[in-house]
């Protein structure tokens, strides 16, 4: 009686019409899976007529050259698919994407230069990913973030030159790699994948024989021994400083300028964001060049090479957040000043003056020339102030007639007037 109730339910396991093609074998597993072995049968393409109760399909070593996205149309229900030692070149994108239930994909030792990294994100439940073996140059970032199973993946013997920064840092169960014998040029874009590898618990395979290509000074040198003193992280700092501007013209206004004080190894580039309530704007690079000449549309905020940016006539529409950001290879770093505009309207009668208690309530204040939160852990409030007449000509008075060290006095009876 048993023996006939297992047969039944070979049965039922290989239904509709025991669906097996001629070239492959088909067999239940004792886990209730079925397995179709179609290895080492020169077949050129995925073969049709597979049931649909397939979960381990097996097309190792044949003669595939390309795989189209209905190729595995037939089995949506695969677990596992061993698609190692082909000739495959190219695959569509979409072919993986309908297998939700796959854990173990092999595509190793073919002719891929490209692959559908998208069709990754409807693949929740892989756990093994192989693709060594192949010509990939390229992996995009983000490309693994959704592959919380994943356990082991191998990326060896490919032609892969660097990698973006965090690329297996969303792998929580990632317990294998493999990434020896790629090309890789380990400049400073390399270096998060040394500080990775130090401190993850997976284990690297052959992590000795992951060694730099380039540049030539690193050549044949294991990625994890970049020397730490060539790659540092960005820091920033920034300062103000406000002026009128008094050059002939029919106006008279104050100029706010903003200096980025950087550092860091390679030397950053500064780029400037700029939020008010009328525009965004983003600065990359100086829009002064050496010859004080302006590039087009770079007149209102003024950009330099050495870190400066200078807004002419600053004005309440100006007010906004201006935030520096310190760019280099390692990494970003930024830091943010809130500026607003206080005091009369009239700017052709008023002595601009910063205002030395400025800042956030309970918070540090910010003088002329102070850093502004070097830490870059938040932003802090500057505020402008707009005079009157009379009072600059006291405080020039004043400065005449007083010590310096007065002037802490002096600047407070400013604040209060």
């Amino acid at each position: 009686m048993r023996r006939a109730l297992g047969v039944l339910a070979l049965l039922a396991l290989l239904s509709p019409g025991l669906a097996c093609p001629s070239l492959c074998s088909c067999s239940a597993k004792r886990n209730g899976r079925l397995l179709a072995e179609c290895a080492y049968r020169e077949l050129r393409e995925v073969p049709r007529g597979l049931s649909p109760n397939v979960t381990i399909l097996t097309l190792s070593a044949n003669r595939l050259s390309r795989l189209g996205r209905a190729s595995l149309a037939e089995v949506p229900e695969l677990q596992s698919l061993w698609l190692g030692y082909n000739h495959i070149s190219a695959v569509e994108p979409g072919t993986f994407s309908r297998l939700p239930q796959l854990k173990n994909l092999d595509l190793s030792h073919n002719r891929l230069v490209d692959f559908p990294w998208q069709d990754l994100r409807g693949l929740g439940a892989l756990q093994i990913l192989k693709l060594s073996n192949n010509r990939l140059s390229s992996l995009p970032a983000g490309a693994l973030s959704g592959l919380r199973e994943l356990r082991s993946l191998w990326l060896n013997d490919n032609e892969l030159t660097t990698l973006a920064r965090g690329t297996f840092e969303a792998l929580p169960a990632l317990a294998q790699l493999q990434l020896f014998r790629n090309p890789f040029n380990c400049s400073c874009k390399l270096f998060w994948l040394k500080e990775w590898a130090e401190a993850t618990s997976a284990v690297i395979s052959g992590s000795g024989s992951t060694l730099c290509a380039a540049p030539p000074r690193l050549r044949g040198r294991p990625v994890r021994d970049i020397p730490g003193e060539l790659c540092v992280a960005p820091t920033a700092q920034l300062t103000y400083l406000s002026g009128s501007r008094g050059d002939g013209e029919s106006r008279e206004g104050l100029t706010l300028s903003l200096h980025c004080s950087v550092a860091g190894s390679p030397p950053p580039e500064i780029h400037w964001q700029i939020r008010t309530a009328a525009r965004r704007l983003d600065i990359h690079g100086p829009t002064v060049a050496r010859d004080g000449g302006v590039k087009a549309g770079g007149r209102r905020f003024l950009a330099f090479k050495n870190g400066t940016v200078a807004i002419p006539d600053f004005g309440k529409e100006d007010e906004g957040t201006y935030t520096c950001l310190a760019i280099n290879e390692v990494g970003t770093r930024d830091v943010s000043v809130n500026v607003a505009l206080s005091g009369s309207g009239n700017p052709a009668e008023e002595l601009p003056r910063d205002d030395p208690q400025a800042g956030q309530p309970g918070g540090k204040s910010c003088s002329k020339g102070d850093e502004l939160d070097p830490s870059g852990m938040g932003e802090k409030l500057v505020i402008v102030y707009r005079l009157p007449k009379e009072v600059r000509s006291a405080a020039a008075a004043a400065a005449r007639e007083f010590r310096p060290g007065i002037w802490p006095l002096v600047l407070l009876m400013l604040l209060l007037w």
